[in-house]
């Protein structure tokens, strides 16, 4: 099992993996999604960002570090994800995501709101 990186603030179940990874894809579907680091980054300083996802397999981790403090900043609800290839097919695309935006949920607004609500408690609890 590889070693947590440091940007990762709080573990999540595969089954909170899996529904993160349904909201990506029902938002990419039927809402808007930002891929890529930079244009998440863009979204999240913006306010736009609803939900970010990070994978945790991203190499090297400092692409990552900066993301988790600045969510916390603006008030954006983040989780991490095991996968960035399975990150960027949930994204549509064909190569690898190290994290992606919800920007719109669209018809993944109800699990969005339930999501929401259990990472807050599961990141109020590790602190």
């Amino acid at each position: 099992m590889a070693e947590t990186p440091l940007y990762v603030r709080f573990e999540v179940s595969r089954e909170m993996a899996d529904r993160l990874y349904e909201i990506v894809e029902t938002a990419k579907d039927t809402g808007e999604v930002c891929k890529g680091t930079n244009e998440v980054t863009k979204e999240v300083e913006r306010g736009n960002a609803e939900l970010v996802v990070m994978a945790k397999d991203v190499e090297p981790p400092e692409i990552l570090a900066y993301l988790p403090p600045l969510c916390e900043e603006k008030e954006t609800v983040y989780g991490y994800v095991p996968e960035k290839r399975e990150l960027g097919s949930a994204a549509g695309i064909d190569v690898e995501a190290a994290s992606v935006a919800v920007v719109d949920p669209g018809e993944a607004e109800d699990e969005l709101e339930s999501v929401t609500e259990e990472l807050e408690e599961i990141k109020e609890e590790t602190e």
